[in-house]
C-alpha cells in the first residue's frame, strides 16, 4: 500500500487560499478499473482510493504514515507569487478618488 502526501493547489474556480494550507495523504489505487458488463460503470474493488486524511502539517502527515506503516512519496508545493495590487479591486468604490471615475 502507497500513499502520497501533498499540499493542495488551489482550484481554477478559487481567487483566494481556501483549502490549500493543509497537508493531505492520499493512496494510490493498488488494483486497475474494470467496466461492469452490464451496465456499463466504470469500478474498482479498491477502497483505499476514497480515503483522504488532511493534516495540519507535512510533519504530522509523515509520522501517520510511519506510525501506521504506509509506504509514503512526498511532493513538494510549488511557490507562488503573491498577486495583490494595493487597492486593488476596492478602488473602484474609493470615496477618496483623485479623478473621476469613467468607462
Amino acid at each position: 500500500m502507497r500513499a502520497r502526501i501533498y499540499q493542495p493547489a488551489k482550484t481554477a474556480m478559487q481567487s483566494g487560499t481556501a483549502k490549500t494550507h493543509q497537508w493531505v495523504l492520499e493512496f494510490a489505487p493498488s488494483e486497475s478499473r474494470a467496466v461492469d458488463p452490464l451496465m456499463g460503470w466504470t469500478g474498482s474493488g479498491d477502497t483505499q482510493t476514497q480515503v483522504r486524511l488532511r493534516f495540519e502539517s507535512r510533519d504530522a502527515a509523515e509520522a501517520y504514515a510511519q506510525a501506521k506503516g504506509i509506504v509514503y512519496d512526498v511532493t513538494e508545493p510549488h511557490a507562488r507569487k503573491v498577486n495583490v495590487r494595493p487597492r486593488g479591486y476596492g478602488e473602484n468604490f474609493a470615496t477618496d478618488r483623485k479623478e473621476v471615475w469613467t468607462h
